[in-house]
């Protein structure tokens, strides 16, 4: 028989004949389970904030994406589109076209960047989902898709032919522009919004998308030249061999090679470390509620000097009462915890099921239930209660039976 463990069993359920012992192990308890049901709240809550955030941004991303290593273009030549082609983890890839530009309409002006893209950029993002109003251009119509921002900010409907806007981007070459011949610097053209695309307030004023002819067009841009390609992989691919065989496609010309995560490299370091930061903010909060683990068992161990003399004087050695009150800590940190994470499960759930929180009268509260999460906090309350359990224990000395 193991009578560490089931004499900790029995100080732990059973109530002590000291009130004030009673009080201080059940505000112990009662913040085990507090601390660890708002430590699994907070990081559901956490994981919904970042798959909310990065939906919106994902909108545009395609699974890889190759960029020049340095300036703004590469060169996509017809042999590079063959080699593509023959790529059997590739499904889809897109030529894409971007430069910032000057938009201008009625008196009114915004800076926003130009996306050229061609047919396939449909079937390497999910950019069709995204249209608030209107349509997708029509390929050689001289249409382009704005953002809501960039519509109400220059006051532009859809497929209004009765004044059209303009963009503006400087011309190619060196020196400076003269403010005597600025209609000279600057490449021209017009369009007509057919559709207004709605993501949120940051991208809604970012993006006009064209077709890819009319980007070249206007940025002077021979039929090889791009900005970027956009590929879609079939699911569950190596991507390092896919890398592996853009890097031999590309291997004439400094290129890299991204992939979702690192498109938004700046957003997920950002959501990463507010996550860390409140991790560590909440378990700090344990560390202080395992405090009163420390002192009820301390208060346990003065209270039950005599039934620890009698123990000692039965055979039991120090290392074996240690391992009663040891094991007394530990039970009410797992147990504790365990309740803490279930509870923290059903609110999580009920959130996810109910909504019964709101950021706005239409938003719900994003959560995200994780087994991850789940872990984290159970893991980071056995180890923290064991640590607590074993300063505790060690307490019970020999000059305590004396």
């Amino acid at each position: 028989m193991n009578f560490p463990l089931y004499i900790a069993k029995r100080y732990l359920f059973s109530k002590s004949s000291n009130n004030a012992i009673n009080i201080i192990t059940s505000i112990a308890a009662i913040g085990i389970v507090v601390g660890a049901m708002a430590l699994f709240i907070v990081l559901s809550g956490f994981s919904g904030l970042k798959d909310f955030s990065l939906q919106f941004t994902n909108v545009f991303d395609s699974d890889l994406k190759i960029e020049p290593e340095s300036g703004k273009t590469i060169q996509f030549s017809a042999a590079a589109q063959r080699l593509l082609d023959q790529e059997q983890d590739i499904i889809a890839y897109s030529k894409v076209i971007e430069e910032r530009i000057f938009l201008q309409f009625e008196g009114k002006n915004h800076i926003a960047y130009i996306k050229g893209v061609d047919e396939n950029y449909g079937n390497v993002t999910v950019i069709d989902s995204i249209l608030f109003l209107g349509r997708w251009f029509v390929e050689g119509q001289q249409e382009a898709v704005i953002g809501y921002n960039i519509a109400h900010k220059l006051s532009l409907g859809t497929m209004d032919f009765t004044s059209l806007p303009e963009i503006l981007v400087p011309k190619p070459g060196t020196g400076q522009i003269l403010v005597t011949d600025l209609a000279s610097a600057f490449n021209k053209q017009d369009f007509i919004a057919s559709g207004i695309y709605d993501v949120n307030e940051d991208v809604n004023g970012k993006y006009v998308f064209t077709d890819l002819p009319y980007a070249r067009d206007l940025l002077q841009l021979d039929s090889t030249t791009v900005s970027s390609v956009a590929l879609k992989l079939k699911p569950d691919v190596d991507e390092g061999n896919v890398r592996e065989a853009l890097t031999k496609i590309f291997s004439d010309q400094p290129i890299v090679i991204k992939n979702r995560i690192q498109q938004n490299d700046a957003l997920y370091k950002m959501l990463n470390t507010e996550n860390v930061a409140v991790y560590l903010i909440f378990t700090l909060v344990l560390i202080i509620a395992l405090f009163n683990v420390i002192g009820s068992i301390i208060m346990m161990i003065l209270d039950k000097r005599k039934n620890i003399k009698t123990l000692y004087n039965l055979g039991a050695t120090i290392k074996e009462i240690r391992k009663v009150f040891f094991l007394q800590g530990a039970l009410m940190t797992v147990l504790g915890g365990a309740l803490g994470i279930t509870l923290g499960v059903l609110v999580v759930w009920g959130q996810l099921q109910f909504k019964f929180i709101y950021i706005t009268a239409s938003l719900p509260y994003p959560v995200e239930l994780k087994l991850i999460n789940v872990v984290i906090v159970f893991v980071t309350l056995t180890v923290l209660g064991l640590l607590a359990s074993k300063i505790a224990a060690s307490r019970v000395r020999t000059q305590l039976l004396e």
